[in-house]
């Protein structure tokens, strides 16, 4: 077999066949028509490694999909020997010599014949290799003969699930499709813009960072509407995260301050701006008068005081903030209500929209009864979808270097190649409706969309609130409590195969048990890294009391929420309020990491960045999960050792601090605080704390 030869051997990479692509260049491996040969051993799968069938040579070889690379006689890691590679792949081209094959282009390789010849039209190959990080290693390196396979691995989808649920019906909502899913992108982009004009013309300012990503997951927090991701059916109308964000910025948005020419312009900015509202609204005269007085002694202030420093000009800032803020708000509420209003009033009819063009493309499927349940104790499994899938359109992949890229109707969307075999193996194990992955691109199309959407478009918008805890601190937490189940995740960052995730129409085809507020465990042990939205942590702590309180089986959760304690956030307070509380520590600032809510497609050394606020570790437990899964000295020892610092994260995308705190250079380990033992029964109202 010569180079020449690899177009009749395999098929097109780009994974998209024509219907009137022909299959007959190739025939499957058939055993009745070769000698039986053995199975390929577990290493060299996840090396790559796959048996094809050559229909000219009539004989079995061996072809690696990530380096291109073939052999007649069965291969050996590590090793490999030019001379035996009956495609010449690794065959070096001679000087202005192009590759056969390199006419693919963007880094496309083709398709063994035996996935041709069983391959319908818009079909998918099923993935064979798996990708398993060595315990105790943060991440794997999974270094081939070729650069491509040089990436590192941050899931172990081999741990099996403890979670036990009682065994649901299929859900109704009504199942993904990529015409849909670009209607409600271009619906939410249009959203987003009218939040934007109704902030600048109505408040004179621009939207508060990532306020319309926390406000889409407050509002699903209360939402009983028939949409995934938009709100449509809320109560109450107005969204008290919107709101709130947007009167912090009224009447001018506060930035943290480093030099003093900076406070003083603050300053005056912000005196000009409370007193242009104050005169353009419909205030009462007392609320007129007080703000006029403040400014023009502040103004005064100003002129006449040259030698301030910036702690005086900050102190005269939070004094005007006091006196006048109160006022300024009053008059701005109506009009912040109003701005909360529209943009629900116009997400509900955009619902309407999006539902209707759903229901007439689905017109002529036939909608399943709802699958009879026995009511017992089963472990837990994806989402399932009682409405079957209609056929799904052409989506076209290729890949540009280590990047794979979808595109529908001109719409790409990228993911790299470690995170789209991560696609394959969750799509394989999780979803039943297609064996043969005719629906596989199009659904991945869909997934990434739906996420991008729910981002946003501005730089490291929407990343933080996806941001996932250190593959180390997963791996301890498996190993020292049992966790094998993530409460809030999504297919693109979760690192065990089972876990809960806000979109079950499309996240269920490749893992996802659905959203947790409607998941139900009945026993099991697990982490919880939800995002950082007030409404939807408080939601979070009392389903967890709820779940805690009516199990009798060993039940726990690990909860990871930010430390902020001015105000104290009410879930914060509410946990360690709990009867449950078992254990809390605190992770420094600064001294820990998250990985990037962007890891499939962002660069690698982007992939970590600092946490700029510390992190309070809590944990709940029942009896039965104290009992089995307890947070004893040595354990939590183990667990907090993995905090220590890599070296390998990026400072915080967001505003530096400005603490003027002792930064200690030591090592965390260093000064780990020794825990004490809780062995105390659970209404204890006094468990341990440490602090690292």
């Amino acid at each position: 077999m010569t180079s020449e030869n690899h177009g009749t051997e395999k098929a097109d990479s780009a994974l998209v066949m024509s219907p009137t692509e022909s299959t007959s260049q190739a025939a499957p491996f058939s055993p009745s028509t070769s000698k039986p040969t053995q199975e390929l051993p577990d290493e060299l799968i996840q090396a790559g490694w796959s048996k094809c069938w050559s229909k000219r040579e009539n004989r079995p070889y061996y072809f690696n999909r990530f380096t291109n690379q073939s052999l007649w006689e069965m291969p050996v890691l590590g090793q490999h020997d030019v001379i035996s590679d009956p495609l010449g792949l690794n065959a070096a081209p001679a000087s202005g010599e192009v590759k056969s094959d390199a006419g693919l282009g963007n880094g496309q390789r083709k398709r063994p014949p035996s996935e041709d010849a069983q391959a319908g039209p818009n079909s998918f190959k099923r993935p064979k290799v798996c990708f398993v990080p060595n315990k105790g290693l943060s991440s794997v390196d999974m270094t081939c003969l070729n650069w491509s396979l040089c990436f590192r691995v941050y899931w172990d989808l081999d741990i099996q699930t403890n979670a036990v649920i009682r065994e649901r019906a299929p859900a109704d909502h009504l199942p993904p499709h990529p015409e849909i899913e670009l209607q409600r992108a271009q619906l939410t982009t249009k959203l987003r813009q009218h939040y934007h004009e109704l902030c600048s013309q109505r408040e004179g300012i621009e939207p508060p960072r990532e306020s319309f990503n926390r406000w889409l997951l407050e509002r699903k927090v209360v939402d009983k509407g028939l949409d995934l991701f938009l709100p449509s059916e809320c109560d109450p109308v107005i969204s008290p995260s919107m709101f709130r964000e947007i009167m912090n910025d009224i009447p001018i948005r506060l930035s943290r301050i480093k030099y003093k020419e900076e406070a003083r312009k603050l300053l005056f900015k912000y005196a000009e701006a409370a007193k242009k509202m104050i005169d353009s609204r419909n205030a009462t005269p007392d609320s007129r008068k007080v703000v006029k007085w403040n400014v023009e002694d502040t103004m005064n202030w100003l002129r006449r005081d040259h030698s301030a420093s910036k702690e005086d000009y900050m102190d005269r800032l939070e004094h005007l903030r006091k006196q006048c803020g109160p006022h300024v708000a009053s008059v701005a509420k109506d009009s912040v209500e109003g701005i909360c209003s529209k943009i629900y009033h116009i997400s509900a009819e955009y619902v309407r929209r999006i539902r209707q063009a759903h229901l007439t493309l689905l017109k002529e499927c036939n909608i399943s009864e709802s699958t009879a349940v026995q009511d017992r104790l089963v472990y837990c499994y994806p989402a399932r979808l009682s409405i079957p899938s209609p056929p799904q359109p052409r989506v076209e992949l290729h890949f540009e270097n280590d990047v794979a890229c979808l595109r529908y109707k001109g719409e790409m969307v990228k993911v790299n190649r470690g995170h789209f075999s991560k696609l394959e193996l969750l799509y394989r194990y999780s979803c039943i409706d297609d064996p043969r992955f005719e629906k596989f691109l199009s659904r991945v199309w869909c997934l990434i969309k739906r996420y991008q959407v729910m981002f946003g478009s501005g730089v490291n918008e929407g990343s933080g609130l996806q941001g996932a805890l250190p593959v180390p601190i997963f791996e301890a937490l498996n190993k020292q409590f049992g966790v094998t189940f993530e409460c809030f995740a999504s297919p693109l960052n979760c690192y065990f195969k089972q876990f809960c995730s806000a979109f079950p129409d499309i996240d269920g085809f490749f893992g996802s048990r659905g959203p947790f507020l409607s998941f139900s465990p009945a026993s099991g042990s697990f982490e919880a890294n939800p995002p950082f939205c007030e409404e939807l942590m408080d939601a979070m702590v009392k389903h967890f009391e709820d779940l805690l309180e009516h199990s009798s089986e060993p039940l726990s959760f690990i909860i990871f929420v930010p430390e902020w304690r001015d105000p104290p956030t009410p879930a914060l307070t509410r946990m360690e309020a709990s009867r449950f509380r078992r254990h809390q520590m605190i992770v420094p600032a600064f001294e820990h990491e998250y990985r990037s809510g962007s890891q499939h497609i962002c660069k690698r050394e982007e992939i970590y960045y600092k946490a700029v606020h510390g992190t309070a570790v809590i944990f709940l437990q029942n009896n039965a999960g104290f009992s089995k899964w307890e947070p004893t000295t040595e354990r939590i020892q183990e667990f907090l050792a993995v905090y220590k610092i890599s070296g390998r994260s990026l400072p915080s995308p967001g505003p530096p601090s400005t603490s003027t705190g002792d930064k200690d250079s030591k090592p965390v380990q260093e000064r780990l605080a020794k825990s004490q033992d809780n062995s105390s029964p659970v209404d204890k109202t006094a468990p341990d704390t440490t602090n690292i």
